[in-house]
């Protein structure tokens, strides 16, 4: 029914954004010695966006799973990710919701499934062919964002100027 739906998704964010909040502090401290505040705040964010595309179709343990590599992804994105392409990020929003969000995307195709809690797939539907569509899904997500993206820079540029090359 709509309200189990709901109380699951409810759960499931919950339990994503706490799992993340110890993913991203956890691995702070493993690369930095210490975890911040910044980084549990960053944790909570990255635990949202990754449990989003998921949470009324997984289980709480499927969350918890969600949240953890979520918080974790979100790290390597602002920290690691966003030095090798030399990205200019200073609100780290590709690392936090663009990274979180594909690692989110991906786990709802797997943790769907009914033997790890989720509420299965269609008639017919196996989780290879799930993840497949969950693969174009994000393809697709990043297409039309980098086209529109272009479009906005380029219209931009050409009005005010940019800072940026």
């Amino acid at each position: 029914t709509a309200n189990e739906i709901a109380a699951l998704a409810f759960v499931n964010t919950v339990v994503a954004t706490a799992a993340a909040i110890l993913g991203w502090i956890f691995g702070e401290w493993a690369l930095r010695g210490k975890p911040s505040l910044l980084g549990a705040c960053s944790g909570a964010i990255a635990g949202l966006v990754g449990v989003t595309p998921a949470c009324g179709y997984i289980g709480v343990g499927g969350a918890l799973i969600v949240g953890v590599v979520a918080g974790l992804a979100g790290l390597w994105g602002v920290t690691m990710l966003k030095r090798l392409l030399r990205v200019d990020d200073p609100c780290d929003v590709f690392g936090v919701h663009g990274v979180c969000g594909i690692v989110g995307c991906i786990m709802t195709g797997i943790f769907a499934a009914s033997s790890l809690g989720g509420v299965g797939f269609a008639e017919g539907v196996t989780m290879g062919h799930q993840l497949l569509v969950q693969l174009e899904s994000i393809a697709i997500t990043i297409v039309w964002s980098g086209v529109v993206a272009f479009i906005g820079y380029k219209l931009t540029d050409l009005t005010v100027g940019l800072r940026v090359p």
